[in-house]
């Protein structure tokens, strides 16, 4: 699962903050980061821990005051929460409120215990990023430079 993730945290943030400065790249990898952890696993751990991300989140913002890194570090826990969203994480109690449940448990990570379902997913994220390919206009280069190099997307309508 990797469209499914990506459409759903770009969409998501842009609806929620509109802000034009917002860095998406840590944002993408914070979203990709509790499968990239816990896969090879084969179980859901502590990446796919509320406590986890919360944690990265309370780092973030004591750690770096009102400093630009601040702006840019911010994705990273940002995107691993709402991994948690549309993984449906909170679905098994253990993993999700891991360390306070005592033990994560034998549970799949949601991913794969989806199975078939993961197409379906994945194709309404293939078009959640078509969407935001034509709302942020990245077919014009100078789009696709600034995404890269800044991690902004503004929109072209």
């Amino acid at each position: 699962m990797l469209l499914w993730f990506l459409g759903t945290a770009i969409a998501s943030v842009w609806f929620v903050f509109r802000d034009d400065r917002f860095d998406y790249r840590l944002l993408l990898v914070g979203v990709l980061l509790p499968d990239i952890i816990d896969l090879p696993f084969g179980q859901a751990r502590w990446a796919h821990s509320l406590t986890v991300a919360v944690g990265l989140l309370v780092v973030v913002m004591l750690t770096t005051g009102r400093r630009p890194i601040r702006r840019l570090l911010l994705g990273l826990p940002i995107g691993m929460m709402l991994h948690l969203v549309f993984d449906g994480a909170f679905s098994s109690n253990e993993v999700f409120w891991w360390p306070f449940s005592g033990s994560w448990g034998n549970t799949a990570v949601p991913t794969v215990s989806r199975g078939w379902f993961n197409v379906v997913l994945e194709a309404l994220g293939a078009a959640l990023l078509w969407w935001a390919w034509r709302q942020f206009g990245l077919r014009d280069s100078t789009a696709r430079r600034r995404f890269v190099t800044t991690g902004q997307l503004h929109s072209a309508t």
